[in-house]
């Protein structure tokens, strides 16, 4: 059977960088409590001016890695694309990606796992290559979370935490077994989904109620995030889902050469690296300058990770996820 491994990553991010003082401007916060909260400095939020998308994100992040892994983008013959905000309610942003790079009637998937997405994806991806289906798979993840915050006191504690961003990955078949994507883990827990969730729109209240509503009050069009909750189960899932990988293949954490987790909050990032007793050199986290980009999150980082220099020839990679679902993912990458 064949193996499959990365063989481009990409990134793109919006150009407006808010920080965490432009917050205080439009709610009661301050850069001290945003950062001793979650380690966030700045994130990057779509200037409203601009006709920046998901899917117009999604699309720049795919060309880089596309011409990162020297082929065209005739070569793409599948598209997944894992996102919570997508331009439109339907139709979702993977055909808008294939119309955008000009390619061929080829399939298209969107992945809605949130958090996970990107990890819920790459497996879909690795398994479709395993098996010959496809050769070129292009793996996006990209987030549009500010035009749907609540930017005002009322919100702080959500929309300080995210922004805007996309990464993607194109992932070949390769016939060494030991590179490429050693194994894939994925996890839900549906009886936590309010904890973490948009509730309002949505066929459950749908078009009727809302004009019906029109309530100035109602916050159930805006992420809503149980944060002590979410971080406790975090904190727990992600150490569970990284050692069930480990244990699939025979290997121990410290065989670990770079430990990518979700982007979630900083402070649950270097809670697991405290646990799992890993040097600051074999985590990389980006969250100070990006903020959450939900499912963007770990394409990003691994991009800048590769353009930094931080993986080599052989290295072992890991990347961990949880969030809204409860859902959660691992995956282990020769590198």
């Amino acid at each position: 059977m064949l193996q499959s491994r990365i063989a481009g990553v990409g990134h793109y991010v919006p150009e407006n960088v808010v920080t965490n003082e432009d917050l205080s401007k439009l709610m009661d916060t301050n850069d001290a409590w945003i950062q001793e909260r979650t380690g966030i400095k700045e994130r990057r939020w779509i200037d409203p001016k601009t006709d920046v998308t998901t899917a117009t994100m999604g699309t720049e992040a795919a060309r880089k890695a596309i011409k990162n892994a020297g082929i065209t983008p005739d070569d793409v013959d599948f598209i997944i694309f894992a996102t919570l905000s997508p331009d439109y309610y339907f139709p979702g942003p993977g055909v808008q990606v294939q119309q955008a790079l000009g390619i061929a009637e080829i399939g298209a998937l969107d992945v809605r796992n949130q958090c996970s997405g990107f990890i819920y994806a790459l497996s879909i991806a690795d398994k479709f290559i395993k098996t010959g289906t496809y050769k070129n798979v292009l793996v996006i993840g990209s987030e549009n979370h500010s035009g749907g915050l609540d930017k005002t006191t009322r919100g702080r504690g959500v929309s300080v935490i995210f922004g805007d961003g996309a990464g993607a990955v194109l992932m070949q078949p390769t016939e060494d077994k030991n590179k490429g994507v050693l194994t894939t883990h994925l996890h839900s827990e549906g009886q936590h989904a309010k904890e973490l969730a948009l509730i309002g729109p949505s066929t459950s209240h749908w078009v009727d109620k809302m004009l019906a509503e029109n309530d100035p009050e109602d916050t159930s069009y805006y992420p809503y995030m149980n944060g002590n909750f979410v971080f406790k189960h975090a904190v727990t899932r992600f150490q569970e889902v990284i050692h069930e990988a480990l244990n699939a293949t025979d290997l121990k954490v410290e065989d670990i050469d770079l430990l990518i987790p979700h982007q979630a909050n900083l402070r649950i990032s270097q809670f697991i690296q405290q646990k799992m007793q890993l040097p600051n050199e074999k985590v990389f986290n980006n969250i100070q300058k990006y903020g959450n980009t939900t499912a963007a999150s770990i394409p990003i980082a691994l991009s800048e990770a590769v353009e930094q220099g931080k993986l080599k020839d052989g290295d072992l990679l890991c990347l961990a996820a949880f969030g809204s679902g409860f859902t959660w993912a691992s995956t282990l990458i020769r590198w």
